[in-house]
C-alpha cells in the first residue's frame, strides 16, 4: 500500500492553521498493512488581545431627505470620534448603511405626533477592530457620539494561526497516546506517524442583524451627563482542531 510519510513533516504541517480539508487515504485491511488509524480533537485558548467592536446607530424624521441628512450628521460624528481616538482607518469597516420608510406597525403604538417625525429611519453600522485593552473606550466614544445602536464585541487574538496550530499540535498528541493504547491492547509496539491531516472547523461568521446592542435617545440625559466607560472583561478565545494520524506498528 501507498502512503505518503509524514514523519519528518508534521511540525510544518501544524504550523498552518486553516489547512483546507484534506483527503482521508484509503486504508487497505491486509495481512501487509501493519498500521493504526486515529481520529480526534482537542483545543487550545489564550486570553484575547484584540477586539471587534460593532457599533451603529438608528435615526427617525419626518421625510427620507431628513432621515439622510440626521444620518449624515450621526455617521461623521461617529468617525470623527473614532479618529480623534486614533482607530486607524483599515480597522474600521462598514457594515450596513441605509435609508428606510418605517413599517406601519412599528408606529402602532406611537402618538401621532410621534408617529409625524418617525416615519423614515436611517441606520449605519461599522466593525472597528482594535486592542482588546482598547475596546470599552472605544465603544464609549462611539456611543457618546450618536451610535445608539452598539454593543456587540468579538473577542479575538491576533495570532489565529499560532493558536490553531497549537490545538492542532494537542490533537496530535492525543491521536499519538489514543494509538499507543491500542497498540498495546494488541500486543504491538507504536511505531512511527506514517500520515497526518488536520481538519480545523469554520469559524463563526457573526452576524450583525440580532445581535444584543445597547440604545440610547439622542439628547437623553444618559447621553449629556458625564459618564464613564463600561467595565469590560476580555474572553478567552479557544479554536479546535480534528487530527487524522496514521501510525505503523511493530
Amino acid at each position: 500500500m501507498k502512503m505518503r510519510s509524514m514523519a519528518g513533516a508534521v511540525a510544518g504541517l501544524f504550523l498552518v492553521a486553516g489547512l483546507a480539508r484534506a483527503q482521508t487515504p484509503t486504508i487497505q485491511i491486509d495481512r501487509n498493512n501493519r498500521t493504526i488509524a486515529v481520529t480526534t480533537s482537542d483545543s487550545a485558548s489564550a486570553d484575547a488581545d484584540a477586539a471587534i467592536v460593532h457599533i451603529g446607530f438608528k435615526d427617525y424624521a419626518s421625510d427620507a431627505n431628513a432621515a439622510y441628512a440626521a444620518g449624515s450628521k450621526s455617521s461623521n460624528a461617529v468617525a470623527s470620534a473614532l479618529k480623534a481616538l486614533g482607530v486607524e482607518k483599515q480597522n474600521i469597516e462598514s457594515e450596513s448603511q441605509g435609508v428606510a420608510e418605517v413599517q406601519p406597525f412599528e408606529l402602532q403604538n406611537l402618538s401621532p405626533a410621534e408617529r409625524l417625525i418617525r416615519k423614515y429611519s436611517v441606520q449605519q453600522s461599522w466593525s472597528v477592530k482594535v486592542k482588546a485593552q482598547d475596546a470599552a473606550k472605544t465603544l464609549d466614544a462611539a456611543i457618546k457620539a450618536g451610535a445608539n445602536n452598539s454593543g456587540q464585541i468579538d473577542w479575538t487574538v491576533n495570532d489565529d494561526d499560532s493558536l490553531q496550530a497549537q490545538a492542532a499540535a494537542r490533537a496530535l498528541q492525543r491521536a499519538r497516546a489514543i494509538a499507543g493504547q491500542m497498540a498495546k491492547g494488541l500486543g504491538a509496539q507504536l511505531g512511527s506517524l506514517m500520515y497526518a491531516s488536520n481538519e480545523a472547523p469554520q469559524r463563526p461568521v457573526f452576524a450583525l442583524k440580532g445581535r444584543a446592542a445597547m440604545t440610547m435617545e439622542a439628547g437623553s440625559a444618559s447621553g449629556q451627563q458625564k459618564v464613564e466607560p463600561l467595565s469590560l472583561s476580555p474572553r478567552r478565545v479557544e479554536r479546535s482542531a480534528t487530527v487524522y494520524a496514521v501510525f505503523a506498528i511493530e
